[in-house]
């Protein structure tokens, strides 16, 4: 079997002899988790128009390239995520990578404000004048970009995903080429939004919107017809248990990608499983490669031009039973309350896990005890408006999910007598 990092090492033909593709995106993504402050330039501040003829008269003017990177002074910190370590080999296998190190990083900005519960970043990769890929960061492990996560439930827009519009609205008229815009999990989330709610001008220069197991928004937010604008430009992937892809509502139908980890783990793309010949078969050939050309915004001559078919995952039929009744459970109770309730929920769930001492989400993750244990354990220490309100949140929930999948499997899961 071949992962992420195979990939890399071992590709060697540039984005003209094999076309950009999902396993292109997933390594973008990936990389969008360097901090590149500091290197990486920020978005210009001239006049568009000039931004534009330096695109495509001298696309390779300006711009950090991944061994910039390598020679940081702030090396060492320069990474962020719940796989850190996997993000900083990403990097040295990137400047080495015939494919990738000569890729342009421009654009990069980030935004990290604990009072108003944003955590964001975002950052452009451009390759000549054929190529142009937007990325937005996942979640970090801070408790305030977990937060703003769970603010998405009750919120029809959070501070990232504004700023992810506004960075897609800005950054597009002045990229050249072929514009793809990504990211995973939280990042995800916030490329579709920015599709989603920018102008109709930069929307149509959006060849192809890429979410990796990212989750949706909350109900009723995006119509049929906010959705039909893109339609054919949008690639949802998720793993066969997908937990994060299978929170809030999105009506594009998700691709199922065999991932070798087990539970929460199947959520580090470097986990997805990629055809050893680059081309999936069985069900990847069916929407996937045998349309690829079209479907990754390529024109049928450049594909039919092309020496090989971009590589790509090794997918299944579809996500697994465990995976739906996520999706089920979790709509249901957050159906089951309105705005006000869940904000104060939200509230009183971040108050226990501050209470119990945690610094971040990976304190919570490292300890391997379940983390909704953890809360209820830690509601006990919070006043008693805050407890109350938290037990019958998770008593709703717990209830819900005794109808789905058996009171002794809920119990066992959340710690309860139902």
């Amino acid at each position: 079997m071949s992962y992420l990092f195979d990939y890399v090492e071992r590709e060697r033909a540039s984005f003209a002899e094999r076309p950009f593709g999902p396993v292109d995106a997933a390594v973008l993504t990936q990389a969008g988790m360097i901090d590149g402050a500091g290197i990486v330039p920020e978005p210009p501040q001239r006049p568009v128009v000039l931004d534009r003829m330096r695109a495509l008269l001298a696309p390779d003017a300006g711009g950090a390239r991944f061994e910039d990177l390598l020679r940081a002074e702030c090396f060492d910190r320069m990474f962020t995520g719940l796989a850190a370590g996997d993000v900083r080999r990403l990097l040295y296998e990137l400047a080495a990578s015939p494919r990738f190190r000569d890729l342009r990083l421009r654009g990069y900005r980030s935004e990290f404000d604990e009072g108003a519960h944003t955590q964001f970043a975002a950052m452009s990769f451009t390759w000549g004048s054929e190529l142009s890929f937007i990325t937005f960061r996942g979640t970090d492990a801070s408790p305030t970009g977990w937060r703003e996560n769970f603010d998405m439930a009750y919120k029809d827009e959070v501070c990232a995903q504004a700023l992810a519009r506004e960075y897609v609205e800005f950054m597009a008229p002045r990229l050249p080429g072929e514009l793809h815009v990504g990211g995973h999990s939280k990042g995800g989330n916030l490329a579709l939004y920015a599709a989603l709610t920018c102008t109709g001008r930069v929307q149509s220069r959006i060849g192809r919107i890429w979410c990796l197991d990212a989750p949706g928004f909350r109900a009723g937010r995006f119509s049929e017809r906010d959705y039909a604008r893109l339609e054919g430009r949008v690639c949802r992937m998720a793993p066969q248990d997908s937990i994060v892809g299978a929170l809030l509502e999105c009506p594009v139908e998700t691709r199922t990608v065999r991932s070798s980890a087990i539970g929460l783990y199947q959520h580090s793309v470097f986990s997805w499983e990629i055809a050893d010949d680059g081309v999936s078969d069985g069900g990847a050939a069916s929407g996937g490669v045998a349309s690829g050309g079209a479907a990754l915004g390529w024109t049928a001559e450049r594909a039919a031009s092309a020496e090989r078919d971009p590589a790509d995952f090794v997918y299944l039929d579809g996500l697994s039973e465990f995976s739906h009744t996520v999706h089920e459970v979790v709509s249901e109770w957050l159906a089951s309350m309105d705005d006000g309730q869940i904000e104060r929920a939200v509230d009183a769930l971040f108050a226990a896990y501050e209470a119990s001492g945690a610094r971040d989400v990976g304190d919570v993750l490292a300890g391997g005890g379940n983390p909704i244990h953890l809360a209820i354990e830690a509601a006990r220490n919070l006043d008693g408006e805050s407890s109350a309100i938290l037990s019958d949140a998770f008593g709703e929930l717990a209830a819900i999910a005794a109808r789905h999948v058996g009171r002794d499997v809920a119990e066992s899961l959340f710690g309860l007598r139902i």
